[in-house]
């Protein structure tokens, strides 16, 4: 493939700029990406020489849903959009009449050897069919039965009586309603997160996808760092949270105060 033009709007001066605003470095992106860092530097600075196009495709598009932008006219102009499969052409051709003469010796080899496995074994087990006695002729003795005495009544046994179980007709109550405390953070598409704890301490971090969600205690996180936030719902104490005032190229920094107000971080 060949190498594209440098710029600004190339997709490897895309991936770096969203990159270095994200802060994250090269080595990062290869651990999260599972990909070396010599790909990430290929990548960004145009250079795909290395792999076919579908690969280079694949990566190019990892990337940019791990820094949540959209790189798809950078790749059509570069030349790595989707390519069309190819249409197989057949060579050969078998006449109508040579098909329907395959399948009938197909079925007549198998009926052949139907009979011959089955006609033996019929003729095997039929003398010893022929001398089974016919079960209706068979005379069956009849058995009796000496009375031993006079038939004693048998004991009246008295039925239990059931106690009635009356059903309680007051009102149940109803489970008090808990109320949800803290953050909680549902995702609708790929993002990547950073949760840390007040003291500093990174709590858990990682690229999740659609349909995930994650939930912290109002006292348990400090600071947040969220990517591609458009696929990101925010809620604090069951409430939505805008994070446009927290937000710039499309990733989101604030800070969680103990009183569990939101506030953006300072640099």
């Amino acid at each position: 493939m060949n190498k594209t033009a440098s710029g600004a709007n190339s997709c490897g001066a895309r991936l770096k700029d969203a990159r270095e605003k994200a802060r994250l470095t090269q080595e990062e992106v290869s651990t999260r990406l599972k990909m070396p860092v010599r790909v990430i530097r290929s990548l960004e600075s145009d250079d795909w020489q290395e792999g076919s196009p579908v690969f280079v495709r694949g990566q190019l598009r990892s990337y940019a849903r791990l820094l949540g932008i959209d790189i798809e006219p950078e790749l059509v102009r570069a030349g790595v959009s989707e390519v069309a499969p190819s249409t197989l052409v057949s060579h050969t051709h078998t006449p109508r009449y040579q098909r329907l003469f395959e399948q009938a010796t197909r079925r007549a080899v198998y009926i052949a050897i139907t009979a011959v496995i089955a006609v033996p074994v019929w003729l095997a087990t039929r003398p010893h069919l022929s001398n089974v006695p016919d079960i209706q002729s068979l005379e069956v003795p009849a058995i009796v039965t000496a009375p031993t005495g006079p038939a004693e009544p048998a004991a009246t046994v008295a039925a239990p009586q059931r106690t009635p179980v009356i059903a309680s007709m007051g009102s149940l109550r109803s489970p008090a309603t808990v109320e949800t405390t803290g953050l909680s953070l549902s995702f609708t598409g790929d993002s990547w997160m950073q949760v840390f704890a007040p003291d500093g301490r990174m709590i858990e971090q990682g690229l999740l996808g659609n349909g995930e969600q994650r939930d912290f205690g109002q006292q348990e996180i400090g600071r947040v760092v969220l990517g591609n936030v458009s696929a990101v719902d925010v809620r604090r104490n069951g409430r939505s949270v805008d994070l446009a005032p927290f937000s710039r190229a499309n990733v989101a920094r604030f800070t969680l105060s103990s009183d569990g107000s939101l506030a953006p971080v300072v640099d």
